[in-house]
């Protein structure tokens, strides 16, 4: 649960292990994170919750992939306000062709130093 203030990311992965690793990679470095398996789960979550700091998203899932969480996101100022990081298994020459106006891409497998340093640029330094 997110004490208000504080940052918080939303993970959105469809891979159990993955969400699994990430959430506990990601609060161990001291982060709050709040967890969806898809991108409907994520949009019923953000429509409900204060808005978190950040999202971290995958973007090949079943019910409602990433591009389309994306795209309904960009249509509310609130929720396109929040910085996205995209977790992709998509080629790097995607990201020259993308329209998701994202703040950064990170191809899988991660590099997870790489992307502990891009999550503490968003969210500042974790909670102690």
């Amino acid at each position: 649960m997110s004490v208000a203030g504080e940052p918080q990311i939303l993970l959105i992965e469809d891979d159990t292990d993955i969400r699994q690793s990430l959430s506990e990679l990601l609060e161990d470095a001291g982060f709050r994170v709040a967890a969806a398996e898809d991108g409907l789960q994520a949009l019923q979550y953000l429509r409900k919750n204060p808005p978190p700091t950040l999202i971290l998203l995958d973007l090949l899932m079943p019910f409602m992939d990433g591009f389309e969480f994306r795209r309904e996101t960009l249509k509310e100022p609130k929720l396109a306000a929040i910085p996205v990081i995209i977790t992709t298994a998509l080629s790097a020459e995607f990201r020259a062709e993308n329209t998701l106006r994202a703040a950064a891409y990170f191809t899988k497998p991660l590099d997870i130093h790489s992307l502990l340093r891009t999550v503490r640029k968003f969210c500042g330094p974790p909670v102690t």
